[in-house]
């Protein structure tokens, strides 16, 4: 029977970086509360901003009403080529890493009902629309020879040895993918009034690692300290229901509102736990656990003018009106639903977008800025000597995100192609080595290292860390995206 390291029994905010949840706090905000999930060239060109202009596949998924603006039938399939690139500055010294992958962004299609003269409804249409974004992200952080820690252990002579165990360096790693099907039913009230509702059907599939390395400085041994509960898989699926509107005001303004309901999400994750055997060595077990959380509801304000048949410029503000929110199952939802109550902030995203139109041929661009959902707070962290002390975090986990697209396009009458390009960028705080982590006797080191809290010698070594150590991690993402589209 594995008993933990040491019990996690935090209520104070700042232990919430400590606690076995800690990571959970990311992938909360970064993977179950985004609405970042891909979709077509011209809607990532235009950087999303179209939630009064509709009449694109992906565009739905901001606002249902955009269904009813579609007077054609139309299918769509997205290539999608993603780069990211993580660059992790600690005192002054910085690795950085970068990763492309490719895969199908977006397919859809939306099948439009003419209903005739007779009838105020124009056009009532059925759409899909399946899109996906990868969740890879891998951030490697160098080490400091002043961050270490004293330990004693036992040579071949069965002498007693004093050394120290250095930090040389930590990696968070994260694979896997989140998709989301829309389906939606949307009418034309008179060409003046568009109406729709839409069904949400995500889904997120994620490996994730957290480990450091040590050296005992002495004998030149070094070994990978796992952070407690990692490796992990985790698989969700998740479920929401939106509806909105958008009215022309004239021929050349729109308005457009959309709500999204909570989405609510089912949780399974297959975690590894470290604890000392009867021998007092450091094992491990694979455990499964289950969860239910539920992510903000989102409101969406969208504006348009469209000067001409040629030009249109769309603007979206998506707030963020209730909180993440675990269903209670012990003391970890509790800290969670404690930490998200107190720390994170209703969430903000501002986006516009434009197009430009030339006979047959598109110019699109646009602009996004999302504030970071958390508050800036206080903790336990190492400075560049070594010397631990209160330490200011400005975006934790998650930073503000600003987002650079363009792209271009071309119509064919009953075929159509579109490219696009995205810059997005974010700085944020990358906290780690506080809390459990551990090393198996089977991957430690070959001498047994003395253990304080059990007053012995063991093989494998487990360590609570108090003091944090945080590194600055600007984060790069570049991804194009190309769609090849029918009218029928």
């Amino acid at each position: 029977m594995l008993k933990r390291i040491s019990a996690v029994a935090f209520l104070s905010l700042g232990a919430m970086y400590y606690a076995q949840d800690a990571s959970v706090i990311k992938n909360t905000a970064e993977i179950y509360s985004s609405s970042d999930f891909g979709g077509t060239a011209k809607f990532n060109s235009m950087a999303g901003s179209m939630g009064a202009l509709g009449g694109d596949l992906s565009a739905i998924t901001i606002n249902p009403a955009g269904t009813g603006v579609f007077i054609s039938g139309d299918v769509s399939a997205t290539l999608s080529v993603q780069n990211n690139k993580n660059n992790s500055n600690l005192f002054g010294s910085s690795f950085e890493s970068s990763y492309t992958n490719t895969n199908l962004g977006q397919i859809g299609g939306v099948v439009s009902f003419d209903t005739g003269n007779t009838s105020p409804w124009k056009f009532v249409n059925l759409a899909f629309n399946y899109s996906t974004k990868n969740l890879e992200n891998y951030v490697q952080t160098p080490g400091n020879s002043n961050i270490s820690t004293d330990v004693q252990y036992t040579d071949s002579g069965n002498n007693t040895i004093d050394d120290k165990l250095v930090y040389t360096g930590h990696a968070y790693d994260r694979t896997g993918t989140a998709s989301n099907l829309n389906v939606s039913l949307g009418g034309n009230y008179e060409n003046k009034i568009y109406l729709g509702a839409g069904l949400n059907f995500k889904s997120a599939d994620f490996d994730q690692s957290d480990f450091f390395q040590l050296q005992l400085q002495n004998l030149g041994e070094y070994a990978y300290y796992q952070k407690q509960y990692t490796p992990y898989r985790e698989s969700s699926n998740g479920f929401s229901a939106s509806v909105g509107i958008i009215g022309k005001i004239n021929n050349n303004i729109r308005l457009g509102v959309a709500v999204e309901s909570p989405t609510f999400w089912n949780l399974t994750r297959t975690y590894t736990e470290y604890g000392f055997n009867s021998n007092d060595n450091v094992v491990y077990g694979i455990y499964d656990e289950t969860r239910k959380l539920t992510t903000p509801m989102k409101l969406t304000l969208s504006g348009a003018v469209v000067a001409s048949k040629n030009f249109a410029v769309n603007v979206d503000y998506t707030l963020g009106v209730t909180k993440p929110k675990y269903k209670v199952e012990g003391s970890a939802e509790t800290q969670l639903n404690n930490y998200f109550s107190s720390d994170y902030k209703n969430t903000s995203d501002l986006r516009v977008g434009a197009e430009y139109r030339v006979a047959g041929f598109r110019l699109r661009g646009g602009y996004g800025l999302e504030a970071s959902p958390f508050k800036n707070s206080s903790i336990l962290a190492y400075n560049s000597t070594g010397v631990s002390g209160s330490y200011g975090l400005n975006s934790p986990f998650v930073g503000k995100r600003e987002t650079l697209a363009g792209g271009l396009g071309y119509d064919f009458k009953a075929f159509y192609i579109d490219a696009g390009i995205q810059s997005i960028t974010s700085t944020y705080d990358n906290v780690f080595y506080g809390g459990d982590y551990a090393v198996t006797a089977d991957n430690g080191y070959s001498v047994p290292l003395f253990n304080e809290s059990l007053n012995a010698y063991t093989y494998g070594d487990g360590i609570s860390n108090e003091t944090s150590i945080v590194s600055k991690v600007k984060n790069t993402k570049t991804n194009f995206f190309l769609t090849v589209g029918w009218k029928f």
